[in-house]
């Protein structure tokens, strides 16, 4: 690869935390990795637990998180590869298309504008932050009984616990709800650096047809794109049980193509 650079960009209801694990991994093999926190996210988890719900939180937009990661992303002074999960996954699509890394690997990304799916588990896991009858500047802390079922759902009850009390935060309805307006599009028309799609088989929350869906629109541009999908995952594989072999594939793919 021709960077030693590699930033991970965390997803909704969570923090630079989730990349403990492939961090360190990644760092032992002689990578830079930086993972940069959303606006707000870089307070400790017990504060912004503390501090449900934040108003600063209920104003945060996914135009200010791709703002703030392409800042830091150009302040580096050279072209990163990016690996991003869930909504991250969509900020890593939409800073592709800005060709700001070299490449990228979005995981269990979040749909583009555009691109939607009918699945009963895709309604079901995202309506509690997209619900129009709540007002979006109403920040939204996910039940563990919905983290169940949104990211961890082929997991053993005591690792769901463990993944919810160590992980996850209140987010803003902002970021979601604002990926569904043209700042959300990607022109799939456009060349840019190479990319690859990861899914879950079992994901509910952005399931594998959908994660597909994204991958085939990308054949109207002339950009390597290329699609992976891993069986029996769920949409937390990046913190889970054998989350190894996400990394690995992950980083096997960037050495080759970036």
């Amino acid at each position: 690869m021709k960077t030693k650079t590699i930033v991970f960009i965390h997803g909704m209801f969570m923090t630079p935390l989730c990349w403990e694990h492939w961090i360190e991994r990644y760092q032992a093999r002689g990578y830079h990795c930086l993972a940069p926190a959303w606006p707000g996210r870089d307070k400790p988890i017990d504060i912004q637990l503390k501090n449900h719900p934040d108003p600063e939180l209920g104003k945060l937009k996914l135009r200010d998180v791709v703002e703030s990661l392409a800042s830091a992303i150009k302040a580096l002074g050279e072209k990163p590869a990016l690996i991003g999960h869930s909504m991250g996954g969509l900020v890593t699509q939409l800073l592709l298309q800005r060709d700001l890394a070299l490449a990228g690997v979005a995981i269990d990304p979040a749909p583009p504008m555009g691109v939607f799916t009918l699945a009963f588990s895709f309604l079901k896991a995202n309506f509690p932050v997209i619900n129009p009858l709540v007002p979006v500047t109403q920040p939204a802390m996910m039940s563990f009984e919905q983290f169940q079922y949104a990211f961890v759902n082929t997991l053993p009850l005591a690792e769901q616990r463990r993944a919810y009390d160590r992980y996850v935060v209140p987010e803003s309805r902002g970021v979601p709800t604002q990926s569904l307006t043209s700042v959300g599009r990607v022109d799939f028309k456009k060349p840019h650096p190479p990319l690859l799609i990861i899914a879950g088989e079992k994901d509910h929350i952005v399931p594998a047809s959908l994660n597909k869906t994204n991958y085939i629109k990308y054949k109207a541009s002339p950009s390597l794109t290329d699609f992976k999908e891993f069986p029996g995952r769920d949409h937390f594989g990046i913190g889970e049980k054998g989350w190894e072999e996400l990394a690995d594939y992950s980083l096997a793919w960037l050495e080759k193509t970036a």
